[in-house]
């Protein structure tokens, strides 16, 4: 088996067959657990992996006007969506569990954006990158796969926004700033649950009936 053909066959592993076992074959309570083990593979994938370095996580700056912009305009547009689908949970944490938001800001970036910027930021475009044959086609690849990868919601919306933010995260990332796209990350999910509409990103499954 060529590297190539290995490559392909880790992509489809990693990006295809495991959101689809994950949507169909595994109960919505063990996703954490599936989600924090794959975070553990990407971190041996990357370690083995001859273009990366892991001092280049932490280079880059954050753009901070940009980065706040870009959580108030999907603050604004998640609401305008919770209002429409989710009338009863439109700021459903602000009015009633306040409190929650602080704790978010801090374990969200954590545990649930950190594996994942891991998984389809440096080890996505180091490892898998050059299968494609222009940049352009890998970041289209990569939005698809990261809206692929949220199939266990079942949810047009789900897909649509995961694949825009995806677009959003791989700029702020491939202009050689890992921090850049997990800020970018963390307020725009931020964002999405303030409003209310994280309850279709909630880890029950298809929660939107």
């Amino acid at each position: 088996m060529t590297l190539t053909t290995r490559r392909w066959a880790e992509l489809f592993i990693l990006f295809i067959a495991l959101p689809i076992i994950m949507a169909f074959a595994i109960h919505p309570s063990r996703m954490w657990t599936v989600l924090l083990s794959s975070g553990a593979l990407a971190i041996v994938l990357l370690h083995f992996t001859d273009t990366f370095r892991w001092n280049s996580l932490l280079q880059g700056r954050v753009h901070w006007r940009q980065t706040l912009a870009l959580g108030a305009i999907t603050l604004a547009i998640a609401s305008e969506l919770c209002w429409w689908l989710l009338p009863d949970r439109l700021f459903l944490l602000i009015r009633e569990r306040p409190l929650l938001l602080p704790i978010l800001a801090i374990a969200y970036p954590l545990i649930l954006v950190l594996p994942q910027e891991l998984i389809f930021r440096p080890l996505f475009f180091k490892r898998y990158g050059d299968l494609f044959r222009a940049q352009s086609h890998a970041i289209t690849a990569n939005a698809f796969l990261f809206s692929f990868a949220h199939l266990m919601y079942f949810h047009w919306i789900v897909f649509a926004m995961t694949f825009i933010g995806s677009f959003i995260f791989a700029r702020g990332y491939l202009r050689g700033s890992f921090p850049q796209a997990m800020a970018d990350h963390s307020i725009t999910g931020l964002a999405i649950f303030a409003s209310g509409l994280g309850w279709l990103f909630f880890s029950g499954g298809n929660v939107a009936q």
